[in-house]
C-alpha cells in the first residue's frame, strides 16, 4: 500500500517558568524563551479542508507541539505524570523535570551530586522513578514532597550504564544496563538485585505485556529476551534480520511485541504466542529507528533520527505517516504517552514534543 507523504504540524513554544527546586543551592533561573508566532498548520489526515468538509478518509487528525525546557539539561526519557503534566529526565544537569503543558511552566528536582538519569516512568504508587547511571542507582522521587529515595545497585554491578525500567504485573520494577545487566527491585523489600545478561552488552529497551510479562531488548547483542520473574533468568529471541540493532521494545494490547531495530532502520515485530516475527522497513533510505511505543489503540510510533521524524505505523493498513519534527537534529530518544497524546524528550534540542489526536 503506498505511503502516506510527511506532515509537518503547527510547532507551538510555550513560555517557560524555570522553578528550581531540591538542589545544594539555588542558582539563577535561566530565562524564559519569548514565545513566538507558530506557523500556519498543516492538514493531517482526517482534518477539514479548504472547503470545511471533513477528510472522507476518515482518519485521525495529528497536531505536533514542541515545548522548550531548561537550557542544557539534554532531557532523555519523559512520562506522563498523574497530574496530566509530564515528568522528563535531565540527563546532563543530574534532574528530574516536570512540564505542564497547560501553562509552560517547567521544575526541576536536583538528584544529587554525579547523578545523570537515562529511563524515568511513573510506577502503580503514581511517583516518577528513574534509572540513574551516573549514581548507579535507581531513584523514586515523591511527586508531593519531592523526597528522594535512592536504591544503588549491589557491588556486584559497580557500574552498569542503566538504561530503562519497567514495573511487572506484581508490582516489581525491573530495569536494564548497557554494560550487560538487568535486575529488579521489590519496591516493599527495598533490595536490588542485578543479573548478567545472557549475550553481555546490550540491554536496553524493556517493557511489560497485558499479562505482566517482562520482555527486554538487546542493543549491542541484536536480539530480544523474555525474563522468567520467578526465577530471573533471561531467555533469549533473535529477529530474523541479523544484527539488526534491537534498541527498545513495547507490548501492544495482544500482547505482540514490537521492536525498533537501529541499525537496519525497521520496525519488528514478534508474537511470543506462536513464536512468529514480521518487519516493515521505515520510509526513506537511511532511517534508524530508535524509540517504539504502541498507543491505546494500538497504532505503533517510532522515532526516525535519519529522517529527524517521529513516525506512526498502522499495523492493519501496513502504512507509515512521518511526522518532521521542528527542532534539527532533535534526537528523541524514547516516547511514551496516554490516551490520544504521545510525548518524546527532543534531547538535543532541549524541548519535549507531543503528538495530539483530534
Amino acid at each position: 500500500m503506498p505511503l502516506k507523504p510527511a506532515l509537518r504540524s503547527a510547532t507551538i513554544l510555550a513560555i517557560c517558568a524555570i522553578v528550581w527546586s531540591c538542589g545544594a543551592s539555588d542558582p539563577s533561573p535561566s530565562p524564559a524563551r519569548e514565545p513566538t508566532d507558530p506557523p500556519a498548520a498543516a492538514t493531517t489526515p482526517g482534518e477539514s479542508d479548504a472547503t470545511g468538509e471533513p477528510d472522507p478518509t476518515g482518519d485521525p487528525t495529528f497536531e505536533l507541539v514542541e515545548y522548550p525546557v531548561t537550557p542544557g539539561s539534554g532531557p532523555h526519557d519523559v512520562a506522563p505524570a498523574v497530574d496530566g503534566g509530564v515528568w522528563y529526565s535531565g540527563q546532563r544537569n543530574g534532574t528530574l523535570g516536570h512540564l505542564d503543558p497547560a501553562t509552560g511552566a517547567v521544575r526541576e528536582i536536583a538528584l544529587g551530586a554525579g547523578s545523570s538519569p537515562h529511563g524515568v516512568i511513573v510506577g502503580p504508587d503514581g511517583a516518577p522513578w528513574l534509572t540513574d547511571s551516573g549514581l548507579n542507582a535507581i531513584v523514586r522521587v515523591d511527586p508531593e514532597t519531592e523526597r528522594i529515595d535512592v536504591y544503588p545497585l549491589p557491588d556486584s554491578h559497580p557500574d552498569a550504564n542503566l538504561n530503562t525500567a519497567t514495573f511487572d504485573g506484581d508490582g516489581v520494577l525491573w530495569f536494564t544496563g548497557q554494560a550487560g545487566v538487568y535486575g529488579r527491585l521489590d519496591p516493599a523489600e527495598g533490595r536490588v538485585e542485578a543479573f548478567d545478561a545472557p549475550g553481555g552488552r546490550g540491554p536496553y529497551g524493556i517493557a511489560t505485556t497485558p499479562a505482566g510479562e517482562v520482555w527486554y531488548a538487546s542493543l549491542a547483542g541484536s536480539h530480544v529476551a523474555r525474563i522468567d520473574r520467578a526465577t530471573g533468568e533471561a531467555v533469549r529471541v533473535d529477529p530474523p534480520t541479523r544484527d539488526q540493532g534491537a534498541r527498545r521494545i513495547w507490548s501492544d494490547s495482544t500482547g505482540r511485541l514490537w521492536v525498533a531495530e537501529w541499525n537496519a532502520g525497521q520496525v519488528g515485530m514478534h508474537d511470543p504466542a506462536s513464536g512468529d516475527w514480521r518487519e516493515w522497513s521505515l520510509p526513506g533510505d537511511a532511517a534508524q529507528a530508535y524509540a517504539v511505543f504502541v498507543d491505546d489503540t494500538d497504532a505503533v510510533w517510532l522515532t526516525d533520527f535519519g529522517a529527524n521524524a517521529i513516525v506512526r505505523f498502522d499495523p492493519l493498513s501496513e502504512a507509515f505517516t512521518p511526522f518532521a519534527l521542528p527542532s534539527p537534529g532533535s534526537a528523541v530518544r524514547q516516547l511514551l504517552g496516554r490516551p490520544g497524546e504521545v510525548w518524546g524528550a527532543a534531547s538535543a534540542a532541549d524541548s519535549l514534543v507531543v503528538i495530539r489526536a483530534s
